[in-house]
């Protein structure tokens, strides 16, 4: 039998009957095994992407396949009416790995980011501010509520929504004087809400010295200091949160995406100065933190703890980078090469949105995020073997565009 012809992708669609929020490529993914999926027509695919950073253990992982049969076959969903004992045992391993204090449970990074700025504005009004204000930054991206819109800092995701909420100081990222100027200047700021690394905004790292600075600074203040490690959270930098590099703990710290390895799980997770701010009646959700999903959330920290997939991740990382610089650094066109972990941003200097398409033609799937920026954040179980081809199929299409282009 013949292997399938390579998929012509050269245009994203719209689907009959689907709303059409997303342009997708023609391609429709049949099953996958660790980092490689499969689409219906038979061909092959390394998976760069990872479900944009979600699929942790990669697809149908040997371990965390039975956990879930065994979950569905007992309860899927009860209500948070009732005591759910496997969240609870989620949320003590989440205080435990990040020396924070208690838990609530949703089902998005959305929604995380959302009950984070909720708990802000509740500590301000506690605090006697009758209009509480938050920092925000430039390029970040908190989600799509109106909300959360409105805390990313990205015009054309903003427009046609406005009005906006009110309530955000916006700033530049790693810029320490801005955030001491705004506690000068807004007395009604209550909070500091970033991502450690920007995902969406261009593989973006807050500096470490940076985030020590606004921990300094919150303390001083009397601010919280959130930090949405929805994307660059769960091992994907080598450390269980990204912040962890920087020795600092946040008071807030909204979760999701790789936390549940597919399943829908999202998290708020907070420190002594929030864990009181919210009470019954505050906040809810009818399926955040059902059995099936604390059970992946669960089953995910327990075989990432099993398999060493933090050491796993920043070693296969810098395989990774350096590959990627080794073959793309010195390229004119190419304007940095960064990240951490598993998490890794090529910025160029023009557009490369096309490159989403040549890549799934070439059997690679990655992302291209703020207009020029290649995204890589695959399965955390990539083998250094799988990274370097990742470089080998991604290095041609790169050159050969930079070239035409």
């Amino acid at each position: 039998m013949n292997a399938p012809e390579p998929v012509a992708v050269q245009t994203l669609r719209p689907l009959p009957h689907v709303m059409n929020t997303y342009g997708r490529l023609p391609i429709a993914m049949s099953h996958g095994r660790g980092c490689w999926l499969w689409d219906t027509e038979g061909r092959k695919y390394l998976d760069g992407l990872g479900g944009i950073a979600v699929n942790t253990l990669g697809h149908a992982h040997p371990k965390l396949v039975p956990a879930l049969q065994d979950q569905i076959g007992k309860l899927i969903h009860t209500s948070n009416y009732y005591e759910i004992p496997l969240q609870e045992q989620l949320a003590a391993k989440l205080c435990e790995i990040s020396g924070l204090e208690a838990a609530f449970f949703c089902n998005s990074g959305l929604e995380a980011n959302e009950g984070a700025l909720k708990i802000a504005r509740k500590f301000g009004h506690d605090k006697g501010v009758d209009r509480p204000e938050i920092v925000v930054y430039e390029r970040a991206f908190h989600g799509r509520s109106i909300a959360t819109l409105s805390a990313t800092g990205n015009p054309k995701v903003q427009k046609g929504f406005e009005p906006l909420v009110e309530g955000f100081v916006r700033v530049p990222l790693n810029d320490l004087a801005a955030i001491e100027q705004v506690a000068r200047d807004n007395p009604n700021v209550v909070a500091v809400f970033l991502e450690t690394i920007q995902g969406e905004g261009g593989i973006n790292p807050a500096r470490w010295d940076y985030l020590q600075g606004l921990r300094r600074v919150c303390d001083e203040r009397g601010w919280l200091l959130m930090l949405d490690e929805v994307q660059c959270g769960i091992g994907r930098t080598g450390k269980w949160f990204a912040h962890q590099w920087a020795g600092i703990v946040p008071d807030v710290m909204p979760l999701a995406k790789g936390l549940g390895s597919g399943v829908p799980v999202g998290a708020i997770v907070v420190g002594p100065k929030a864990v009181n701010v919210l009470g019954p009646g505050n906040h809810g959700t009818t399926f955040g933190g059902n059995p099936l999903a604390m059970r992946a959330g669960v089953e995910t920290l327990r075989i990432m703890e099993e398999d060493g997939l933090l050491a796993h991740a920043a070693a296969v990382g810098e395989v990774l980078r350096a590959g990627l610089v080794r073959e793309l650094g010195s390229l004119p066109g190419v304007k940095e090469i960064r990240g951490a972990g598993l998490m890794i941003g090529i910025e160029l200097d023009r557009p490369c949105g096309v490159l989403l398409a040549r890549a799934a033609q070439a059997g690679l799937l990655i992302s291209v995020t703020a207009d020029s920026v290649i995204r890589l954040v695959p399965p955390l179980v990539l083998s250094a073997d799988e990274a370097e081809q990742i470089v080998a199929l991604l290095a041609p299409l790169v050159k050969s565009f930079l070239a035409e282009t």
